[in-house]
């Protein structure tokens, strides 16, 4: 009875907590372009890929993801205190059910492809290169798209290389290398940035434009992987082949991604940095770019982060 009785609490706190995971996970947002102590959510998006990654996450796959944990754990009590041996001393003989069996195999197909119709939105949204007439899902992954996109006005190759990024402004014709910042080089010269993520040199790009992204990376190195969550994008970066993907952020500021490869040794330590800012701040970051061919004079017009 005591069993009985301590198995349906638990089952009902769960069933509380689990019921309040999707609106927790849609309350818990994060204002930085980086992960933060405690959260727990998506970082926010600034990206129309991202919107519809966090619209899929909070809203069908959370529900789905909810429900079945709730039905599972309901049938883990249910047997618990029902065919445990005090409250059942005599076994059913029984072997096997048909009615049961097709329901345990017919409703986890339904509730896959529920989740994989948007899901495929998703991704073709992500792998799909605006041309400035395709419309894209945006925050609403059930619609046709509605999002408009304009084509790429910016093309950047982003090489892996060992443990480091190289950025080149294909266009323009310019490079540079990012290294990752240790705790006291970011004291000295960028305070205040996240430790393990910031860089000396970060990737610049305009806001409200769409930038192509070409992944890479060094012939004679290894793979990696170039993911920044707040634009809800993560690519490999494979030596001798180019892959592509791309974003347009509508918010300036800084945002932070990782290699997401396990790439050897230094892998923790191959940080992203991008940095958006406004269209004439670009122009005129690029154009002293173009001139000096020396990122550090370039980014001297900036203002400073």
């Amino acid at each position: 009875m005591v069993t009985g009785q301590f198995f349906r609490k638990m089952g009902a706190a769960a069933a509380a907590a689990l019921a309040l995971m999707p609106a927790l996970a849609f309350a818990q947002q994060s204002s930085a372009g980086h992960p933060e102590p405690g959260q727990f959510h998506l970082q926010p998006s600034v990206t129309p890929i991202m919107d519809s990654i966090v619209a899929f996450h909070d809203g069908i796959l959370m529900w789905s993801i909810s429900l079945i944990v709730l039905l599972v754990l309901a049938l883990l009590v249910i047997v618990m205190v029902r065919f445990n041996a005090k409250a059942n001393p005599v076994p059913a003989r029984f072997t096997h059910n048909t009615l049961v069996e097709v329901i345990w195999t017919v409703v986890p197909i339904l509730a896959l492809v529920v989740i994989a119709i948007p899901s495929f939105g998703v991704l073709s949204d992500q792998m799909t290169m605006p041309d400035g007439e395709r419309k894209y899902l945006g925050a609403n992954v059930f619609s046709m798209g509605e999002v408009d996109v304009p084509a790429p006005a910016l093309t950047v190759k982003a090489s892996g290389e060992q443990w480091y990024w190289n950025y080149e402004y294909v266009d323009q014709g310019v490079a540079f290398d990012s290294n990752m910042l240790n705790e006291d080089e970011i004291a000295a010269l960028k305070p205040g940035q996240p430790r393990l993520l910031a860089v000396n040199n970060e990737l610049v790009v305009p806001v409200n434009t769409t930038v192509r992204m070409q992944i890479t990376a060094s012939p004679s190195g290894v793979i990696h992987a170039f993911a920044v969550p707040s634009f809800g994008i993560k690519v490999d970066a494979v030596p001798g082949r180019l892959n592509e993907t791309w974003f347009n952020a509508r918010e300036t500021g800084m945002y932070y991604g990782q290699c997401s490869e396990l790439c050897g040794k230094d892998h923790a330590f191959m940080p992203i940095g991008v940095r958006v800012v406004t269209e004439p701040e670009f122009e005129a970051f690029i154009t002293a770019f173009e001139e000096s061919r020396d990122y550090a004079t370039a980014v001297a017009t900036l203002p400073a982060l």
